[in-house]
């Protein structure tokens, strides 16, 4: 299947990897793919989404303000330490993307290679799909995108969500793939 990705879908799969390596995953997830495709998307999609406020600094920051969950932050917070405040005190010292950039630094990249998650499997398996339901012979950001949309996990879902309907960001990827043909 990969033989049918364009060049900047199989950089964004490379990217997923990264992305995952950087947030401390040992899989790569559907989320991972969404920041890697708005890493490499051409202008046109990249627009499209910058448009919705879907950019690489705003996925990525949603989480990696995830890492450490709920449970971390009651723990924390049992000896006095505000975990918000802190990431707010860090954010306006350093930063928005300080502990993004700590992240990828901190020695929690592994070099071995990353399994994919089912769903993130899946999101590869739609987005051939959408190429060959658009009768692309290419698959590329834009079909990644739909995979990832058509995929229905509930975290790339809750994601996308933030910005935009998940349904209006399909039609609007499909009317790019259609003024492109």
């Amino acid at each position: 299947m990969f033989e049918r990705f364009s060049r900047t879908a199989r950089v964004a799969v490379v990217l997923a990897q990264e992305e995952a390596r950087d947030l401390g995953s040992d899989e790569i997830r559907p989320e991972h793919l969404l920041v890697a495709v708005l890493q490499s998307a051409g202008s046109g999609l990249d627009s499209l989404l910058a448009g919705h406020g879907l950019t690489v600094t705003a996925v990525r920051s949603r989480l990696a303000a995830d890492v450490l969950d709920d449970a971390d932050a009651d723990a924390l917070r049992t000896i006095g330490i505000d975990l918000k405040a802190v990431q707010d005190s860090v954010a306006r010292s350093f930063g928005a993307d300080a502990l993004d950039n700590a992240l990828s630094r901190s020695g929690r990249r592994r070099r071995r290679h990353l399994p994919f998650t089912r769903a993130a499997k899946k999101s590869l398996e739609l987005s051939l799909r959408e190429a060959l339901a658009h009768k692309d012979n290419i698959i590329g950001c834009e079909h990644l995108l739909l995979g990832i949309l058509r995929g229905g996990d509930p975290r790339a879902a809750g994601l996308l969500g933030e910005h935009v309907q998940p349904e209006a960001l399909r039609a609007q990827i499909v009317a790019l793939l259609d003024a492109a043909a």
